[in-house]
């Protein structure tokens, strides 16, 4: 949780910080709203706002929405102000805490907006029973490995196990393996002494050490350098760490939670994955089943992601045509919720008279068709006749041509989603990333996330 203190508080900033910051909180303070909204502007996100009632809060909450900053915001001012917090609720402030703040009050709102942004949406029997096994094990502190193809919801379900724990009320520390360098990761989970390596001019902490008390969930686990698998493994174990350049350990207090897209018994017979790190995480598995295994949930997901940019886009309430859902229900969603939130997010910019369409929602086969023909499948055997028709326009081409091409294309049918993107293509995040530098370098367009360009071109 990112939590944004603006204005002073009345005086109040230091004891709220602490609270919050006891709780799970990283807490951001700035004096006004104009420091405030450049804050947000500059990538410095929250979760929540706390605002001194103060201040106008109406302009404050204004100008989020025209910028479309979706943020929550919460009143903060003295306990005898009742008409202020009466109009600070009107101007669009989600809840107003008295000063000076109650510690169980701070906690239960920020539990409250903790629970609204990763809420789990589901209703498929297939899902509520992972969610069973979920609630079952969330009060111990036993490590969980979450495993699942891309885009099933893996992180928020660690998430959930959090909140479900008896450390729901501490730091929750998530660390995406997958998109660090490897020259980094180290210095990332276990922190640095100044002058450990070039450009380390201070100490820093790492992500063991900040989750201690809490979660520390280790995203995309299967990408760790081997080397890094024997300093987890003892910190797994010994509940203690070192920082890169120190020889000093100390001890670390935390529950361990790793998620994978891969099959980690696989890994260990390739010799890529520790088996002894693997026992170490995998005290329980928690499953997740493919979009295309829990139809129940996709209608249900397809009409809170239309809420949802709708919201977001400032346009007004829509609804889903019954051909639309029938190609919802009938896609292969290999990409999974992922997917889906991608395709609705692009019906609702592509959507007329307030209705997503099949036209808006923009499906095709190709990904049912791709996933579906294994080695003994009829498009695996033979290809159609017009595959030929098909394949002739790429002779004369490179391999390195088509391969560019088919990466932009899929990025930008992902609006510009390099994990989504990257799970389409069988490709790691880190060779795509290295992939768009090197186009990027060469003076090539590529998409950026959110990039609707090649869709309304």
């Amino acid at each position: 949780m990112r939590l944004l203190i603006i204005g002073r508080l009345g005086g109040h900033i230091s004891i709220a910080s602490k609270i919050a910051i006891a709780h799970g909180a990283n807490v951001n303070q700035v004096d006004d709203i104009n420091g405030g909204l450049r804050a947000l502007r500059a990538g410095q996100g929250a979760e929540m706002i706390m605002a001194d009632i103060a201040l106008d809060i109406k302009h404050l909450v204004n100008s989020l929405s025209q910028e479309r900053i979706i943020v929550p915001v919460v009143a903060c001012g003295l306990e005898n102000d009742a008409e202020a917090a009466v109009q600070a609720i009107k101007a669009g402030a989600k809840e107003y805490i008295p000063l000076p703040p109650d510690p169980d009050l701070i906690a239960a709102v920020l539990e409250a907006v903790a629970e609204e942004s990763d809420e789990l949406i589901q209703q498929d029997p297939a899902m509520a029973e992972v969610l069973a096994l979920a609630d079952r094990v969330a009060p111990s502190d036993a490590s969980i490995l979450i495993t699942g193809e891309s885009g099933t919801g893996k992180e928020l379900m660690a998430r959930y196990v959090h909140r479900k724990s008896r450390r729901g009320g501490k730091r929750f520390v998530s660390v995406n393996c997958a998109a660090i360098p490897e020259n980094l990761l180290e210095s990332e989970l276990f922190g640095h002494e100044k002058g450990a390596f070039t450009g380390a001019v201070a100490r820093r902490i790492g992500r063991f050490e900040e989750a201690s008390g809490g979660t520390l969930l280790l995203d995309e686990i299967s990408e760790l350098d081997p080397r890094l698998q024997a300093k987890l493994l003892r910190a797994i174990q010994e509940r203690e760490i070192s920082r890169v350049g120190s020889n000093e350990t100390f001890k670390v207090d935390i529950r361990l939670i790793a998620t994978s897209n891969r099959n980690l018994a696989d890994q260990v017979a390739a010799g890529t994955f520790r088996e002894d790190l693997l026992f170490r995480i995998n005290v329980v598995d928690l499953k997740i089943p493919p979009l295309r295994h829990r139809p129940g949930d996709i209608a249900l997901l397809a009409q809170h992601f239309v809420v949802k940019y709708a919201r977001s886009n400032g346009l007004p309430e829509m609804t889903i045509a019954g051909d639309a859902r029938e190609q919802l229900l009938a896609h292969h969603w290999r990409g999974n919720v992922r997917e889906l939130e991608n395709t609705m997010h692009r019906a609702v910019l592509l959507a007329q008279n307030g209705v997503v369409d099949a036209d808006a929602i923009m499906l095709t086969d190709i990904g049912a068709a791709a996933q579906d023909a294994g080695p003994g499948s009829a498009q695996g055997e033979s290809a159609p006749a017009g595959d030929s028709a098909d394949t002739a326009g790429l002779v004369g081409r490179t391999v390195a041509d088509v391969e560019r091409d088919l990466i932009i294309d899929t990025l930008g049918h992902c609006l510009g989603n390099r994990t989504h993107a990257a799970n389409i293509l069988g490709i790691s995040i880190r060779t795509l990333r290295n992939k768009l530098k090197a186009y990027t370098d060469q003076g090539l367009a590529v998409p950026r996330p959110g990039d609707t360009d090649r869709l309304t071109a």
